[in-house]
């Protein structure tokens, strides 16, 4: 009996982690999650309905510094503190990094890892990786809307519907139920005079970070203090990108050359602080996003020698190649297709191509799209529809991927009109939100299309004054903004506070 209730307390505490501290549903690291998808599952209040009825616009902007940030805006929903929840972004420029209370668009901390080395482009150094929260290896579930913690979840009336019983009835009867799903699923009971399984090990809410040195930060969310010393990581002065963050490994791609580091995949491991290099000669580390991890722990990057390498998540050995033929442009996004799990990168010849993670040797004819992005983002819709997004120098196309005599394709989807520079798009409950950056007479402006059919759905207008290069994020019903000025803006519906 006490090894069930201890496996009935190792599943509540997996339920636990899954609801409040692991990322899952939140934008941990550069493209949302490992697989680097840039697809925010569900929203409470964001879809294309909802967007084309009107109200939704910028909720506030903040400005937080006076040069570009480094990577997306990570954030955290439904952080529990002293003072309830909390709902908190975090982003860095070259110098520092920014906590900003998301619900009410104010610095809640800012803290500085050191001086960035003078010079221009990618090995200006500095916090060039940005910052990540720990995620998941696994491919996140579908969410249901109104699940979660904090202000993600819906006001719920205590009146329940006719004959139905009081609200607080249902859910204490839904509660029961999964505490006996998990327990109907608890770990078997070992034999006589073994010791009971060990709870699962949950490490404390961190923010991570590389600081110009090359060392490993972890920051308490709450107020930046940091509980250990950092650790060697990387090459001081290396062009850091792409940092993702596991329970037990940090990953991050050095780039460029700068401070004399090798191109190459790094890995961090948190308990026993050994480092692992996997280094690409004579080529570099092609895309924006950086490796991606599959739910095994295997690493997949693309080279700009046309080659995606898939990797051991521990030692960083070699256990497989892909070779494109063409240079690769885009970083790899892994992805659920039917029964399997498919990798996908961009070429330079404008082409797509696919691999089967479970056989890389098998090879796809690659798919061409007519352009070279360096990112693309996946979704799939309710009908079971996968996508693939990309933006071109003048619009972000969306194809459907079918399935012909076993192989991969993509058929036609939507293109949308005209945009001046867009940025790599992100998809939030179905609805696809892009940057332009602006050309000319045209003005920088966030757009938002219905993820099936291109339809546009809004934009911002003149109220974004930055142009240039942005990145987004999403995250309980808003939609981040990091503009190359540092400022950062938050769209979404109106909240109660």
């Amino acid at each position: 009996m006490k090894y069930r209730q201890a496996g009935l307390l190792l599943a509540l505490c997996a339920l636990s982690i899954a609801q409040f501290g692991r990322g899952s549903g939140e934008w941990s690291t550069t493209a949302a999650d490992a697989q680097r998808s840039a697809w925010v599952r569900s929203d409470p209040k964001i879809s294309a309905a909802s967007i084309e009825k009107g109200g939704f616009g910028m909720a506030w902007k903040l400005k937080l510094g006076n040069g570009a940030f480094s990577g997306d805006a990570v954030l955290l929903n439904g952080y529990i503190g002293y003072r309830g929840f909390r709902s908190l972004g975090y982003i860095a420029d070259a110098q520092h990094i920014y906590a900003v209370d998301t619900d009410l668009g104010r610095l809640e901390w800012q803290k500085s890892l050191g001086t960035a080395a003078h010079g221009a482009g990618p090995c200006g150094g500095g916090i060039t990786a940005g910052v990540a929260r720990a995620i998941s290896a696994a491919f996140p579930p579908m969410p249901q809307a109104g699940r979660g913690p904090g202000r993600i979840n819906p006001a719920r009336s205590a009146v329940g519907e006719p004959d139905a019983g009081a609200v607080t009835l249902q859910q204490l009867a839904e509660r029961e139920a999964r505490m006996r799903a998990a327990a109907a699923t608890a770990p078997p009971a070992p034999r006589p005079g073994a010791a009971p399984p060990a709870p699962p090990r949950r490490r404390p809410n961190y923010l991570h970070a590389i600081s110009p040195d090359g060392y490993f930060h972890s920051m308490y969310v709450s107020n930046g203090e940091e509980p250990e010393k950092a650790v060697p990581f990387l090459p001081a002065g290396a062009h850091a990108a792409g940092l993702v963050v596991l329970q037990d490994t940090a990953y991050a791609v050095t780039t460029h050359g700068c401070g004399g580091a090798p191109n190459a995949v790094w890995a961090l491991d948190l308990d026993s602080h050994a480092v692992a290099s996997w280094e690409r000669k004579p080529g570099d580390i092609a895309g924006a996003s950086g490796p991606a991890i599959a739910p095994d722990g295997t690493v997949y990057v693309t080279t700009t020698d046309g080659e995606l390498a898939i990797l051991d998540g521990k030692t960083l050995q070699p256990k497989s190649t892909y070779s494109a033929g063409a240079e690769f442009t885009s970083s790899p996004v892994l992805f659920q297709f039917h029964d399997r799990a498919l990798a996908a990168a961009a070429a330079r010849d404008s082409s797509l191509h696919f691999l089967d993670t479970a056989a890389p040797g098998r090879r796809y004819a690659p798919q061409p799209i007519g352009f070279a992005p360096d990112a693309l983002a996946t979704w799939q819709d309710p009908g079971g529809t996968r996508w693939i997004l990309a933006s071109s120098r003048s619009a972000v196309t969306a194809w459907k991927l079918a399935e012909r005599d076993g192989a991969p394709a993509l058929d036609p989807g939507w293109t949308s009109g005209d945009l001046a520079s867009p940025g790599a798009p992100i998809v939030v409950n179905g609805v696809v939100f892009a940057f332009a950056a602006g050309s000319g007479s045209a003005p920088a402006a966030l757009y938002a299309f219905d993820g099936t059919t291109g339809k546009p759905l809004w934009n911002s207008g003149s109220t974004v004054t930055a142009r240039g290069p942005a990145s987004l994020s999403a995250a309980g019903m808003q939609i981040y903004l990091a503009t190359h000025d540092g400022t950062l803006y938050a769209f979404g519906f109106p909240i109660e506070h």
